[in-house]
């Protein structure tokens, strides 16, 4: 299992994966044509990862500072079943969705990229960003995938979820 900041930590415990979209499961681009519709890029890989976490029983939430019909749209695709979109405080939201749903902050790994997900990500059992994050999403993380955001680096985690799990 990978180590963390925080030694070894069970990456197999996590109930709840939650992430940020933009600069995640995104490159961190909008793309806007002259009509005013927006794109997105998403990762297959990226999604494939979180169709098998939510088929081994492991709850997925996104939690947006923006809204986007984009990041609905995949979401739906995707059968993410949390979605939190146009919170800017996403501490506040990650602990929401832990009340809600039962949940410790410990068996949670929350995965941002920027400022307003630094505390987020150091509420969570197991704090994770990307490489080209912001200083202060990776002075918080626990862990720092080796695939960039939007290019794999959620089937990172996914992968050592369900790792973790099958031994």
């Amino acid at each position: 299992m990978p180590e963390t900041k925080k030694g070894l930590l069970d990456w197999g415990a996590i109930e709840l994966f939650a992430m940020d979209v933009d600069g995640i499961l995104t490159d961190g681009c909008i793309y806007l044509s002259s009509d005013g519709t927006e794109a997105k890029r998403f990762s297959i890989i990226d999604g494939l990862g979180l169709v098998r976490l939510r088929e081994a029983d492991v709850k997925l939430a996104w939690i947006s500072g923006r809204a986007s019909e984009a990041t609905s749209r995949r979401a739906e695709e995707l059968k993410i079943e949390y979605v939190v979109q146009g919170e800017k405080d996403k501490a506040k939201a990650l602990q929401g969705l832990l009340e809600r749903l039962g949940i410790e902050a410990k068996v949670a790994i929350y995965m941002g990229d920027d400022c307003i997900d630094a505390e987020a990500i150091r509420q969570a059992g197991i704090g994770v960003t990307v490489p080209e994050a912001q200083m202060e999403a990776i002075q918080a993380a626990d862990f720092i995938t080796n695939r960039p955001g939007g290019n794999g680096a959620v089937r990172e985690v996914c992968n050592h979820i369900l790792t973790a799990r099958s031994q």
